[in-house]
């Protein structure tokens, strides 16, 4: 774990199935940045909130 990092909890769709999953970040903006990295551009996230 990096310094400043916190724990966000993202809901996404992806294959179209909803899934949600956590994950440590910094910011809102890298949550979302990792988990497109992981899955992939099309998948589309429907909320990133603070843990």
């Amino acid at each position: 774990m990096r310094c400043g990092e916190k724990c966000f909890v993202v809901e996404m769709e992806a294959n179209g199935k909803s899934h949600t999953k956590q994950l440590n970040a910094r910011t809102p903006a890298e949550a979302r940045k990792k988990i497109r990295k992981q899955t992939g551009e099309q998948t589309k996230i429907i909320s990133v909130l603070k843990k």
